[in-house]
């Protein structure tokens, strides 16, 4: 086992976002095993259908909460039924496959990976049983966020121990922004659900922080692949990195100052670099790297920190990619994450 007090290496400073194309689930753990042997992450495969996309996932970690599916989407349950029951059981499945296939190919990484959409998103994606969202409901929204806590709590014990590795929590929040912004639509769609503010959603998303760390994470990092993602306010949940989508990323003023001032606090940036659909050839590595060294220019680093202060990641999930371009891609990170330590002339 490598010593967990060394610096990280290139090859551990690449990941995946989490979704992969396809429904086996064994060939995916091979796939991001085989590709991402420094930082391997539990797969998701939402093309397996109900329970196996984010929502879904996330349900399935809820202790004491179910939900069940319905023509307008995941809604509360009284108790646990077939629909949640197949989350649990693909979650189970996922990181049994991670853990039998690390043990097969005898790869021995540090740090593994798990995902888990963060409590705005999954309230704001799972409806009450009158129809509306949880997020309409303040005394649902805490009940909520502890049920998920709680089980996020178990799934990171539980993968440390399968894997003798440290475990990297990254919480998604793909829609927080429209949760602040007040823009989700009511059932009616006639109105918009009432705005978040920014000290709630701080103090929901810290909640979710502070159980990943009590269960022994060695890294927990939020991921919001919006244009202008909230930045000040995931950094203050006190997470230890951002992932953001580079390709996608507003390069105004304010949201550059804003990934400037997270950076320069010391927490790592995880950018999203490598397309995550395409065909044909890999990328060339120059034309990939291009916006990490701008970014880094225009903010006044010293392009070094991309190496000691940086994760290469997909833009996104890769669960539109063709299996092909999932393998390009993941394997893309790495060399990035390579290329970064040890430069090109030509850069």
């Amino acid at each position: 086992m490598p010593d967990p007090a060394e610096p990280l290496r290139p090859e551990e400073r690449a990941t995946g976002i989490g979704s992969l194309p396809g429904v086996d689930h064994h060939e995916a753990a091979r796939t991001v095993v085989g590709e991402l042997p420094g930082l391997p992450h539990v797969a998701e495969l939402p093309d397996r259908g109900v329970g196996a996309d984010m929502l879904g996932r996330a349900a399935a970690l809820l202790v004491d909460l179910a939900v069940e599916v319905w023509p307008s989407g995941y809604r509360v349950s009284a108790r646990p039924g077939a629909q949640h029951r197949r989350g649990v059981d693909l979650l189970a499945r996922d990181v049994d496959a991670l853990d039998s296939t690390l043990g097969e190919t005898g790869t021995a990484p540090r740090r593994v990976k798990a995902q888990v959409a963060g409590p705005w998103t999954l309230c704001a994606g799972v409806e009450l049983r009158s129809g509306n969202r949880v997020l309409t409901d303040r005394g649902a929204i805490a009940e909520f966020t502890e049920s998920l806590a709680e089980g996020l709590r178990g799934h990171v014990a539980e993968l440390a121990r399968r894997t003798g590795a440290g475990v990297v929590v990254q919480i998604d929040e793909p829609t927080l922004p429209a949760v602040l912004a007040g823009t989700l639509p009511t059932p009616s769609g006639y109105g918009t659900v009432r705005s978040v503010s920014g000290a709630d959603a701080r103090a929901g998303l810290s909640v979710l922080v502070d159980a990943a760390r009590d269960a022994g994470a060695v890294a927990v990092v939020a991921h919001c692949c919006h244009p202008t993602p909230p930045i000040a306010l995931l950094g203050a949940t006190g997470v230890d990195g951002l992932a953001l989508d580079l390709a996608a990323l507003d390069r105004s003023a304010p949201v550059l100052d804003a990934v400037g001032e997270q950076w320069d606090a010391g927490r790592e940036m995880w950018l999203g670099l490598v397309p995550s659909t395409g065909e044909g050839p890999a990328p060339e590595l120059a034309g990939l790297a291009r916006p990490a060294l701008d970014l880094a220019d225009r903010l006044g680093f010293d392009r070094a920190r991309l190496a000691d202060r940086a994760v290469v990641t997909p833009t996104c999930g890769l669960a539109g990619a063709t299996p092909a371009w999932a393998r390009t891609a993941m394997a893309r990170t790495v060399e990035l994450a390579e290329a970064f330590a040890d430069p090109p002339s030509s850069w």
